[in-house]
């Protein structure tokens, strides 16, 4: 009986393909499982996206108070020690804005400055100092706060190990509870992409915001596919 080992990795430039998906379903007694891995984990990272969005006047002003709020986040940030290349302050965007009065020609009321700050920390204890500071500053709006581990290879790899002995374990208890003897491995399909990370925060727990975020938990997840055969 010949194995089969069906590797597709997800996420490459260039990807090349078979005309054959998938090898056609044997013709001997068999039966597939899915096995799915799960690690919890507590996140290392932060990464925090904030914008400043106003309107004034004049162009000049928009861009003005703009860049006087990430200015300021910026030098605060740097007091904070937070090295340049975790920090990366996005193009101002200026826009005019316009009112348009019933049965009348559009007016020109004003331009909206926008500008998007990421900051990505390793210390979970200062994020919520960084974003009060942020809102002190000027800026106005926080787009999410993503966790995230430095570690992610090696809980990838614990996911992946812990779906294959999933799969394993229904195999063998499907052939027990089936009567049957399963005879090595057929098939593997296995789809590399990109983690899972849902994130949990056990808010009632907390007892301060900096507590939240130290309580936050990610999951990393990874599936196998595998097709076992039975013995005739």
């Amino acid at each position: 009986m010949k194995k089969h080992l069906i590797a597709t990795l997800i996420g490459a430039t260039v990807a090349l393909s078979s005309p054959v998906a998938s090898a056609a379903t044997p013709e001997f007694p068999h039966l597939e499982t899915v096995g799915i891995g799960e690690v919890i984990a507590t996140p290392d990272t932060a990464n925090i996206q904030v914008a400043v969005t106003l309107t004034r006047t004049s162009a000049k002003a928009a861009k003005k108070a703009s860049d006087d709020a990430v200015t300021a986040l910026l030098e605060r940030l740097e007091k904070m020690g937070i090295d340049k290349k975790d920090v990366e302050s996005a193009n101002l965007s200026l826009q005019p804005q316009y009112s348009y009065p019933k049965n009348a020609e559009p007016k020109l009321t004003g331009y909206r400055a926008s500008r998007n700050v990421s900051v990505t920390i390793s210390e979970l204890t200062t994020l919520n100092s960084i974003l009060d500071g942020a809102l002190s500053d000027g800026v106005n709006r926080v787009n999410g706060i993503s966790f995230s581990s430095s570690k992610e290879a090696e809980l990838k790899e614990k996911a992946r190990m812990a779906a294959i002995k999933d799969a394993k374990a229904k195999a063998e208890s499907l052939a027990s509870g089936f009567g049957e003897t399963l005879n090595g491995v057929w098939e593997i399909r296995y789809m590399d992409q990109n983690p899972i990370r849902p994130v949990a925060m056990r808010m009632a727990q907390a007892e301060n915001a900096n507590a939240s975020y130290m309580d936050a938990e990610i999951t990393i997840r990874d599936r196998v596919e595998v097709v076992f055969a039975l013995s005739e």
